[in-house]
């Protein structure tokens, strides 16, 4: 109810400021925007993963079919996925959708200022695409029409322009339709693009269908006509067709895009009159939104005046004239419009007659693809060249046809804009987790991400389940999205597994230019043998023919991944955030607090083993904690307190109300717990594993006992209990190894991991 009590007040808002003209347009305009993107068979934006999203701000529809229905169509023609939203329907959310952003024609809001921060944030890059010059009042004041605006009316277009100019100034770089637009807008971003205006398919299809319907229907034989429809067609165009043959009326036509062409017609005038008196067979046809000029009242019944058309009529209207006029004012303004009016022409087959102005002087080779003017006596000479010469008309518009056809349309001419928006993309890396539930291995890949993004790439994590709850680590935000809930369409520069069970995107998502294996442990082992179905497809991801770059944390992987199948491993060390675990001094006085830790779920953890050392222990002398994340503690174990899900950044303080830690695992891939005990100041008592041996050092930082030898666990914690000069020994010890494993100082081993190097 919000929603419709926002859109009510937006509405009666425009109709009161803008008129009812005006306010019926943008009304029809947001109604057909919102069918197009319910019909057109795109996925919803809130539940893609794209390349690139397209933010339309133009109410009008000729304007953002050719900038973001065409582009659109261009990017998918050459592999890029896309989407677009119209700006009022803009949310946050949508950010973490895609890898890039093209606001066309977009004023400021609120919501797209804050938008555009946080896609900058997750190094998204933001870009501006524009196809007039109404980025500034500076230009648009030059504009006839608007200098013969209301006062009221014309504070609301300005308005509309600052903020156009706003949304602008926050964009990375721009994308535009002619030279002349691309040089004012370098003054305000670094970088502009020119893709020019380019015909759709469907408009290539109308055009061709015009084309028939004028040159080959009305002379086909009846034998080569398909039913009483088209027999019947034939015989009407066969009839126009000879009435214009007899009566050699040549048709001129000027179909204007806007009310602010009015001066571009006026320009010309003198010449039109010209010709109108001169040629008694010449007809003048105006399309669109313009005010037919006084002066060509006495030739009113050799006019013919139609309004503003759907566009998927405007090819069969320029296909019934003969020559088609573009006259432009050479202002700066008018420089910067497009080619649209030749292109259009071009695709019908019909002449085009333009200004010596911008983008026509440009894309227009006087003489064999176009004629172009200077003055009005020009433009008298060149209409009257084509009023004669019928051949001349038709050599121009083959000629044109065959450019355009050739170099203007989406199907064939988007690649230098791909190329252009692959070069401003940030590299992109997609972590695939199993789930969100906070792990070691867990904690690793996201403290991996957090650098990965603090270099400067756009980081997503896909998560196996369907939790899309985004992490917050150190500080910085990480994007989750749901692989079971989210269509993935985008290009992925970088995808990671990091369980044999994600491994799966890999293989078959085709879209990824370089994939990793984060390995943290033998996951085979990870079941009991009998479990013979999942030990298996652990196994096999070792064994993937699929390329892949085998990445891990801990040298015991690095070995076996080598030994037991081939696989070259690139490794880093594993790290500790010191500031999340403070030192604080034991001083053992009073109970001794043990802290067991561990999934009691998991056979590999061996927390059975971590209890029957508690059980040993003198209730009165001992306090016994037990910290599991997934696992609660069985029937038989002592326990004093239960920490369960304790939250990531609360971890540190319960080592440190602990004194001794007991880990007891089978299994590891590297042991976080031990590490983060020694942090804080505490005291270790372990059963060496490939997981911790790598950092610890029996008698130096902590005291190893057998694994099944509980007598020997039992005597390593009352020694710790009993001799104040081994304490030290260990606190040191720990304390120097905890240090030498500060992330901060493991950046550069880690980015090293993925190929990328940490930003100066």
């Amino acid at each position: 109810m919000a929603r419709i009590g926002h859109l009510l007040s937006k509405s009666a808002k425009s109709l009161k400021t803008e008129g009812p003209v005006v306010f019926a347009k943008k009304a029809k305009n947001y109604i057909d925007v919102r069918i197009q993107r319910r019909g057109c068979g795109d996925p919803l934006p809130n539940v893609v993963y794209m390349d690139v999203l397209f933010i339309n701000g133009c109410y009008l529809p000729h304007p953002s079919r050719y900038r973001v229905s065409h582009q659109r169509e261009q990017l998918l023609a050459s592999g890029i996925s896309s989407n677009e939203v119209f700006f009022d329907d803009l949310t946050l959310d949508l950010v973490k959708h895609y890898r890039m952003f093209i606001f066309f024609r977009c004023p400021y809001t609120d919501t797209i200022g804050e938008f555009i921060a946080i896609a900058k944030e997750q190094n998204k890059t933001v870009l501006f695409d524009i196809d007039d010059l109404v980025i500034d009042t500076k230009y648009t004041d030059q504009i006839k029409y608007i200098q013969q605006m209301s006062e009221q009316d014309r504070e609301n277009y300005n308005s509309g322009v600052i903020r156009m100019h706003k949304t602008l100034s926050l964009c990375d770089a721009a994308i535009t339709t002619t030279e002349q637009l691309a040089e004012e807008l370098r003054g305000y971003v670094p970088e502009v693009f020119i893709n020019r205006n380019v015909a759709s398919e469907k408009m290539v299809k109308l055009s061709e269908e015009a084309v028939y319907e004028r040159d080959v229907l009305p002379f086909l034989p009846p034998d080569k006509l398909s039913g009483r429809k088209e027999k019947k067609r034939s015989r009407q165009l066969q009839e126009e067709a000879q009435n214009r043959k007899e009566s050699g009326v040549v048709r001129i036509g000027y179909f204007s895009g806007s009310i602010t062409h009015n001066a571009d017609i006026e320009m010309i005038l003198p010449a039109l009159q010209a010709i109108m008196k001169r040629y008694e067979n010449v007809q003048l046809v105006f399309a669109g939104e313009m005010d037919v000029p006084a002066e060509l009242e006495p030739f009113k019944d050799r006019m013919i005046a139609t309004p503003f058309v759907d566009w998927e009529k405007l090819p069969a209207m320029i296909a019934a004239v003969d020559i088609n006029i573009a006259p432009l004012e050479d202002t700066i303004f008018n420089r910067a419009k497009s080619e649209n009016k030749w292109t259009e022409a071009a695709l019908v087959k019909v002449p085009t007659i333009a200004s010596r102005v911008g983008a026509f002087e440009k894309m227009i080779e006087d003489g064999v693809t176009g004629l172009l003017c200077d003055g009005c006596d020009e433009w008298e000479e060149k209409l009257s060249e084509l009023i004669e010469h019928p051949e001349t008309r038709k050599t121009i518009a083959e000629n044109a046809h065959a450019y355009a056809t050739e170099h203007c349309i989406t199907i064939n001419s988007g690649y230098s804009l791909v190329q252009f928006l692959l070069s401003k993309m940030s590299r992109n890396l997609v972590m695939v987790l199993p789930s969100l539930q906070i792990s070691g291995g867990i904690l690793v890949a996201l403290k991996h991400c957090v650098m990965l993004k603090k270099a400067g790439m756009d980081v997503l994590i896909l998560n196996d389940g369907v939790d899309e709850k985004d992490f917050v680590v150190d500080g910085t935000t990480l994007f989750v999205l749901s692989k079971p809930e989210t269509q993935i369409h985008a290009k992925i520069d970088k995808a990671v597994a990091t369980l044999w069970s994600t491994l799966g995107f890999m293989n078959t998502y085709p879209n990824i230019a370089e994939r990793y294996y984060l390995v943290q442990n033998y996951e085979v082992n990870f079941y009991k043998p009998g479990t013979t179905y999942f030990r298996i497809l652990a196994n096999q991801t070792y064994m993937s023919y699929t390329k892949l770059h085998y990445l891990t944390i801990s040298q015991w992987c690095v070995d076996w991944l080598k030994s037991y199948y081939g696989k070259e491993a690139r490794y880093a060390r594993n790290g500790i955030d010191l500031k999340r675990f403070p030192q604080k001094q034991r001083s053992m006085s009073g109970k001794t607090r043990i802290l067991v830790e561990g999934n009691s779920d998991d056979y590999y953890k061996n927390v059975d083993e971590s209890f029957q050392i508690v059980e040993r222990l003198d209730p009165d002398k001992f306090e016994i904690w037990f910290m599991s994340y997934q696992g609660k503690p069985k029937s038989w174990y002592r326990v004093d307190r239960f920490l369960h899900k304790i939250p990531n950044e609360q971890v540190g303080e319960i080592y440190a109300q602990c004194d001794i830690l007991i880990k007891s695992s089978i299994l590891e891939s590297f042991s976080y717990p031990p590490l983060e005990m020694m942090a804080t100041g505490g005291y270790c008592v372990v059963a060496p594993n490939e997981g911790n041996i790598e950092y610890l050092v029996d008698e130096q930082n902590c005291l190893l006992y057998e694994r099944g030898n509980i007598d020997s666990a039992v005597e390593a914690i009352n020694r710790i209990c009993t001799d104040a000069q081994l304490r030290g020994k260990l606190e040191q010890g720990g304390l120097e190894t905890a240090a030498g494993r500060d992330w901060s100082l493991l950046e550069e081993e880690i980015l090293s991991l993925y190929g990328e190097e940490k930003n100066v």
